[in-house]
């Protein structure tokens, strides 16, 4: 059985996973750059360990120190949380050579879904629909022309080791394909060391949906119902809801047997997704799968009342899965809300920097899943995420209401950040209605705009606030009653000698 497990990440997720690991009695190793010396994940670790400058290529991307310090510290597993060597299937195999588990699944899986055009072709195999497209690598420009004229504009070309919108570009007329090729084949060098780029028919306006699965080393794989993912910029997540207003109980049958199949096609041991389109007449095509724990894991903890982390320990232990499919059942509605040290108003450039006040939401149905304090400089080297807000509510209305509330209360200062953004998002007829897609952000962005104006209004009076409260404090001093000596004397004393309890 694992007993000490080093966290191969840093902020929010590092947290994350060593709660899940506390309430199991399992201890924990953090691992940190020179820049995150002091961030909450560092202190909360039973151990901690340094590896190496800020640079994530010379720390959190370096496999021998992560090795050398799971070994220095005894640690019998390692969770890669998500990003950096989460998707590594180099790093598994280094884990398994050094008799360490990895907390995830095998390197062969992450190898055949890690390659888009692997993947499409192993979920043609296994019956999952995928967006009509190409199968091989498209080596020159009348590749292209001659599959675009079969299938038709618009197009996606997509790199096929890609991710996160990189090496990707829309061709929507004939005069754009050549430098769309071009573009999107440097990309993919640059970002991933290859430039594979195969083509997607281009499917309008549609739906970003995901089913999250479970599966273990004996064959036994579920799924743990979906997550709408359609609110996006520039192909990044902002806010994900789970179930979908989309999703219909048959539908959503349909779609998670085949989520486990593509599971099944791999033989997936852990936790991972099965991503997919939806256009509105409910037409679903596989669009990839992470093969890791995702940042909106917790609307799906919430919905159903499981820990995934921990199902991701128990099934690296070698343990059967713990849940039937007739065991997982939705109740209420989860809403999550990325929160990032960010400028909305400038084209959303990071910010970091050191946050001077902090006051995190609180509440029924509240949960904040963070790394940052009052106090705390956010480094400029890593990802501008610095926290989650996730609620829970028994209705999709109530939902919305309770993520109002929260956002309202959330204080940051010191840096700027999205939240007003995201408020406004809470506003939006589309979004409180559910019609919305991948188009959301784009169709309402005039409206999401008139944000700035509305969260200054806010600030203002924040700001007023604070220094009514100030001048309150300094009239208080100034017109306190003085001893002979002219030193204040204190309220409660005054107080008692009115009351006779007190002999001054």
């Amino acid at each position: 059985m694992i007993k000490k497990i080093l966290v191969a990440n840093r902020g929010e997720i590092a947290i994350r996973v060593m709660r899940s690991c506390k309430e199991m009695g399992i201890k924990t190793v953090a691992v940190y750059s020179e820049a995150d010396r002091t961030s909450r994940h560092v202190f909360y670790a039973d151990e901690a360990c340094c590896i190496g400058p800020a640079p994530s290529k010379e720390s959190y991307l370096v496999i021998d120190r992560i090795i050398e310090a799971a070994k220095r510290f005894g640690a019998d597993a390692i969770h890669p949380g998500y990003g950096f060597l989460s998707e590594s299937a180099e790093f598994v195999r280094r884990c398994e050579a050094e008799n360490i588990i990895f907390i995830g699944p095998s390197a062969e899986a992450m190898i055949k879904m890690g390659d888009k055009i692997s993947a499409r072709q192993t979920m043609i195999e296994a019956g999952v629909p995928v967006v009509p497209g190409t199968q091989e690598n498209m080596e020159n420009l009348e590749q292209v022309k001659s599959v675009i004229a079969s299938i038709g504009l618009p197009v996606m070309l997509k790199a096929s080791a890609g991710g996160g919108g990189k090496g990707m570009r829309l061709i929507r007329q004939e005069s754009e394909i050549e430098n769309a090729f071009n573009t999107a084949k440097s990309e993919a060098m640059s970002s991933f060391g290859d430039e594979t780029v195969y083509i997607e028919k281009y499917i309008e306006s549609p739906h970003h949906i995901e089913f999250q699965i479970l599966g273990d080393k004996h064959g036994n794989i579920i799924h743990l119902c979906e997550r709408e993912c359609s609110v996006q910029r520039r192909h990044q997540k902002i806010v994900e809801e789970s179930p979908s207003p989309l999703m219909t109980d048959a539908l959503r049958k349909e779609m998670g047997e085949k989520a486990v199949a593509a599971a099944a096609a791999v033989n997936y041991v852990g936790a991972g997704t099965i991503e997919f389109l939806v256009d509105d007449n409910h037409n679903y095509y596989f669009l990839e799968m992470n093969t890791r724990l995702q940042v909106e894991h917790p609307i799906t903890e919430e919905v159903l009342g499981i820990d995934l982390v921990k199902e991701q320990i128990h099934v690296a232990n070698g343990a059967p899965l713990r849940l039937k499919q007739s065991d997982v059942v939705q109740r209420g509605h989860a809403i999550e809300c990325r929160i990032c040290a960010e400028d909305s108003e400038n084209n959303f450039m990071p910010c970091p920097g050191v946050i001077k006040q902090l006051t995190d939401p609180l509440g029924i149905g509240t949960r904040v899943d963070s790394y940052v304090y009052e106090g705390y400089e956010i480094p400029m080297h890593y990802d501008p995420m610095i926290g989650k807000l996730i609620v829970w509510a028994v209705t999709r209305e109530y939902a919305i209401e309770r993520m109002r509330r929260t956002l309202f209360e959330y204080k940051i200062t010191g840096i700027k950040t999205n939240i007003s953004y995201l408020r406004k998002i809470m506003d939006t007829p589309d979004f409180v209605q559910g019609n919305y897609n991948t188009h959301f952000i784009e169709k309402n962005s005039e409206t999401l705009l008139k944000t700035q104006y509305e969260v200054s209004k806010d600030e203002d009076e924040d700001v007023a606030i604070i220094a009514a409260y100030m001048d309150y404090l300094v009239n208080l001093e100034e017109n306190a009653p003085k001893t002979a000596d002219n030193l204040p004397i204190s309220r409660w004393r005054e107080f008692g000698k009115r009351n006779g309890m007190v002999r001054i």
